[in-house]
């Protein structure tokens, strides 16, 4: 795999966890390095990770698991939207940063899961072509990591305005469902 395709395809993998980002963003209002590095890093993390899951397993695993692996992302994205718009429309006295922060506990977790399903494919496709795993996953990580920090940092200037900011947040969660509806169609779920 030459380095263009490479990057090319890193780039195409960094998209979910971009918009993400973006969505997180919008979600905390305020980011703080902190919270930059654990949402980069796992996310990057995952994104490296899942490749190489996927090469191990390979064709024998394949066919289980492409049956219902845009499920699982769909599942995992949505219930991160679906809690983003439930809070949004929640008192703000309610509102704890430490309560509603998903960069933090499971909320991270799932959303790195769910941005990095496609890499697992990726990961077992490569493992088909006999192309190295190490090299192009750490590629797929780096990007991800980066279009991640920007996502952040774009989603929090979108929330800086107080007037806007609940209905950005409602944005970032209508983004996360849409993403999870943009994977089961692309898995040909609804039959377009």
């Amino acid at each position: 795999m030459d380095i263009l395709s490479l990057i090319s395809l890193a780039v195409a993998l960094a998209m979910d966890a971009f918009a993400v980002a973006v969505a997180v963003g919008i979600s905390l209002k305020k980011v703080n390095a902190r919270q930059m590095f654990r949402l980069s890093w796992h996310f990057g993390l995952f994104q490296a990770m899942m490749p190489v899951i996927g090469w191990f397993f390979g064709v024998k695993v394949r066919s289980f698991v492409s049956a219902f692996d845009h499920w699982i992302a769909f599942g995992l994205l949505a219930f991160v939207g679906g809690k983003m718009l439930w809070e949004a429309f929640q008192s703000d006295d309610e509102d704890t940063d430490e309560a509603h922060d998903p960069t933090r506990r499971m909320s991270l977790i799932v959303l790195s899961v769910a941005t990095s399903i496609d890499a697992l494919a990726v990961g077992f496709s490569m493992s088909v072509l006999d192309v190295s795993i190490a090299f192009p996953a750490i590629i797929i990580g780096i990007t991800a990591c980066l279009f991640t920090l920007i996502g952040m940092q774009i989603g929090t200037r979108f929330a800086s305005s107080e007037r806007l900011s609940r209905w950005a947040e409602v944005l970032g969660g209508v983004v996360l469902l849409t993403i999870g509806v943009h994977i089961l169609q692309g898995h040909g779920v609804f039959g377009l």
